[in-house]
């Protein structure tokens, strides 16, 4: 049982990760929302006790938060699975990975965490590889281990795989679409148990999740926002890799390619991102020296403390000098000044008509939506939250909205 209302007590880190699991479990709470929250009512357990109200503000009467029991439920599967829990505030939380939007709030890690920060660089590609892809993915790998670097992949077919398996000994990150016991491709269960050994499993899913389609997005910007660089290796012209690719490009990290033949579909990927600016290389020296150029990455700064949210400043009143005002004519102005202030604001369903009819499922910039609607942000942030709530929008990376 969970002391959750022990006055003067502060609460343990079970009861921490308890109302942690229960926020970012809740439904339609995801990482966006999640800090949101956080940020408008200055901790989880305060964003966990007005999440009902601003629902039923929202027109959703029978919402609840995710139940104390199922989080209860995840930390005991977690437990099971022999893997430990990393909440986004925790100084074993990877500095890279919490830089970039939309960063996981929580972490199911099997295996050493040190791996997370050890000059991470992914290594990614086709999961239906050439031999020459195969090879070129063992080479690339075993080079970077040597010079130092931890090598991230997502434990898929093809690529991925044969990285991990070249970087075993000198360190490697799988990142897993599904929960942090249930791999994927069941063919790679010998692999995960060595590398759960040897490097590190990594899942923002709870334990016991299977992966499913949308899943995968989200794991790629994992494997890209702990790394350095991204290094593809055979790509298709529409593949998860370039889905990789794009989000290490938003989150300012370095995009390297190693070329293929023109008329190979499977080098059709890496083909264009070199065309459109990516780093050719054909070796992990190649690697290493584009990374000798770029700007200082997160991941080699010293990680900070998470600061706490900035407490509220009374406002400061002046009183004139004179005589005392009639409470009465104050209570008048003030009536006054509130209708004028009211004056040309739509009601709250008028606000969320405005704003649906002003999305498309092609991302917009919150910005620029704020700016097209000509209203202050303090009256759109509310109502924004009230449609991600009711399912009616999603919020993307880089501050970006979008209908659902």
């Amino acid at each position: 049982m969970f002391s959750f209302d022990t006055p003067n007590t502060p609460p343990t880190t079970k009861e921490d990760d308890l109302c942690v699991l229960r926020l970012i479990r809740s439904r339609r709470v995801g990482p966006a929302t999640f800090y949101r929250l956080i940020a408008e009512h200055g901790s989880v357990r305060a964003a966990l006790e007005a999440l009902p109200e601003i629902a039923r503000a929202a027109g959703m009467d029978s919402y609840t938060p995710c139940p104390e029991g199922v989080a209860a439920a995840e930390l005991n599967a977690g437990r099971r699975a022999g893997a430990r829990l990393i909440r986004w505030d925790s100084a074993d939380y990877p500095a890279a990975l919490r830089d970039i939007d939309g960063a996981p709030p929580v972490l199911w890690l099997r295996g050493d965490v040190k791996w997370l920060t050890a000059d991470p660089v992914a290594v990614i590609g086709a999961r239906n590889a050439s031999s020459l892809g195969l090879r070129m993915a063992r080479s690339m790998a075993l080079g970077l281990g040597e010079a130092g670097h931890c090598v991230v992949a997502g434990l898929a077919r093809g690529i991925d795989t044969a990285a991990h398996n070249a970087a075993l000994d000198s360190g490697t990150v799988a990142v897993m679409a599904g929960g942090i016991d249930v791999i994927y491709p069941s063919e790679n269960n010998v692999l995960a148990a060595q590398i759960a050994e040897r490097g590190a499993l990594l899942s923002e899913q709870p334990p016991g999740t299977e992966p499913v389609a949308r899943h995968y997005p989200m794991r790629n910007r994992i494997v890209s926002g702990l790394s350095r660089a991204v290094v593809v290796i055979e790509a298709a012209h529409r593949s998860g890799s370039l889905i990789t690719a794009k989000a290490a490009l938003d989150q300012g990290r370095e995009v390297m390619a190693v070329p293929g033949h023109p008329m190979d579909a499977r080098a059709a990927g890496c083909n264009t991102l070199i065309r459109d600016g990516a780093t050719l290389v054909r070796s992990a020296a190649d690697v290493a020296e584009a990374l000798a150029n770029a700007p200082q990455h997160a991941a080699e700064q010293v990680a900070q403390p998470v600061p706490e949210p900035a407490p509220r400043r009374p406002r400061m009143v002046v009183v004139p000098s004179g005589p005392a005002p009639d409470p009465a004519a104050s209570r008048n102005r003030a009536a006054a000044t509130l209708a004028r202030a009211r004056e040309g604001l739509p009601s709250p369903a008028d606000l969320e008509r405005r704003i649906l009819s002003s999305l498309s499922p092609s991302p917009t910039e919150e910005d620029t939506l704020i700016r097209d609607l000509g209203l202050p942000a303090a009256t759109l942030t509310p109502a924004i939250l009230s449609l991600e709530l009711q399912g009616r929008l999603t919020r993307l990376a880089g501050g970006r909205l979008a209908l659902v």
